[in-house]
């Protein structure tokens, strides 16, 4: 995680590692995760308010594949509010990966209610593909979820 250096990623500041402990010293999210968020706009938020957002998280994961990182845990829990900077910040980097291009991993990991059909088929799987996959569903599931707390 610390070769992965954005504004859109949570900053890891220390690893201290102790005979029976490990602790990452991050960055403090004071606005909570996007599970809370939704779940605190029940009237919904506005569509410019949902594109930054979104379009943050992108440039995180694009990012990341850019340094040949694949996060393979997209999922509301690991995206994170910073109201006092503006930003929202992609986080829990627990199960990824680094990829060459071209090659294919086959490591079955995330959260079983966002993976990749893919993972959960326990076949090889191309990295940026798979989090292309996950970005989409994890749009879809705020979208849903907004709507439905609209209407």
């Amino acid at each position: 995680m610390r070769r992965v250096q954005h504004p859109n990623v949570v900053r890891l500041y220390e690893v201290i590692d102790t005979p029976t402990t490990l602790y990452l010293v991050m960055e403090l999210a004071e606005g909570g995760d996007l599970y809370d968020y939704i779940l605190r706009h029940e009237t919904g938020v506005a569509e410019g308010t949902a594109k930054r957002h979104f379009a943050q998280i992108v440039r995180a994961v694009a990012y990341c594949h850019e340094l040949h990182v694949v996060h393979r845990d997209l999922k509301p829990e690991n995206v994170v509010f910073f109201p006092q900077q503006g930003a929202v910040k992609l986080t829990d980097f627990g199960f990824s990966n680094l990829f060459k291009p071209g090659t294919m991993l086959a490591t079955s990991c995330g959260s079983l209610a966002y993976s990749a059909p893919e993972i959960l088929l326990g076949e090889e799987y191309d990295a940026p593909a798979v989090g292309k996959t996950l970005l989409r569903r994890l749009l879809l599931l705020c979208f849903t979820v907004l709507h439905k707390i609209v209407t």
